[in-house]
């Protein structure tokens, strides 16, 4: 098996992870940190929420190994965006990891039923849910980055890009919505602005593991040296 193939499989293979962890984490959160009384449902359910913080960790793992797999592939046809997908989901794991440990904080503060620590638990939460949300923009920024090579490239056929594209410009859309608080968290309108991008990753990662990347795709020809251009 070529290299390209295993990287390929590697790819759809973490982007499964990094979708399905994320998703099981917001289903298993669900309602419990809402409201002004939620540090009472944290204590309830604190293995619960262990649980968020160990896929939210996952998931910061798995989607910064994305553009590090997908790194010597896209270097190949452009590496100053190549390198750019790689910090900025970087980054994206770095605030993921963040707002799991507020999640943690969380869970550590609901032993404490007291006045100062609900008060703590509130700024907590917003630190948690903030960071969520700046991870969350930068993997918009790195996708449409890694998406534009695709495009560019043909690693991959243009519909899926161009889908990958869309996508990640709604989620940006969300994201903002969400930090500038014209929207709620995990509100209607952010889920519905987010699904064409879950959806396409899942499409992606099956291609990849199932195709690979296209053979077609033929590596960007490097510029020519100053002293190759200079007339004789």
């Amino acid at each position: 098996m070529r290299s390209r193939d295993i990287q390929a499989m590697t790819a759809g293979l973490l982007f499964i992870a990094a979708t399905a962890t994320s998703l099981i984490a917001t289903a298993l959160r669900g309602s419990l940190l809402d409201g002004s009384g939620f540090l009472a449902n944290v204590a309830l359910h604190q293995d619960r929420l262990l649980a968020v913080a160990l896929l939210q960790l996952i998931a910061a793992f798995t989607s910064a190994a994305i553009a590090v797999t997908l790194y010597p592939v896209l270097r190949q046809h452009a590496p100053g965006a190549a390198l750019g997908a790689v910090a900025f989901r970087l980054i994206e794991g770095v605030f993921y990891s963040i707002s799991a440990v507020g999640t943690l904080i969380l869970v550590s503060l609901s032993g404490q039923l007291t006045a100062g620590a609900a008060a703590s638990a509130d700024l907590v939460r917003d630190l948690r849910d903030s960071a969520g949300c700046v991870g969350v923009l930068a993997f918009c920024i790195g996708g449409t980055l890694y998406y534009l090579v695709f495009y560019r490239s043909r690693l991959i056929p243009r519909w899926l890009s161009a889908w990958g594209l869309a996508g990640t410009a709604l989620g940006l859309v969300a994201g903002l919505l969400v930090l500038f608080r014209s929207i709620g968290l995990m509100s209607g309108t952010q889920v519905v602005l987010n699904l064409p991008i879950a959806v396409q990753e899942m499409v992606l990662a099956v291609w990849l593991i199932v195709k690979g990347f296209s053979s077609k795709a033929k590596p960007s020809a490097p510029a020519p040296a100053a002293a190759e251009l200079t007339p004789v």
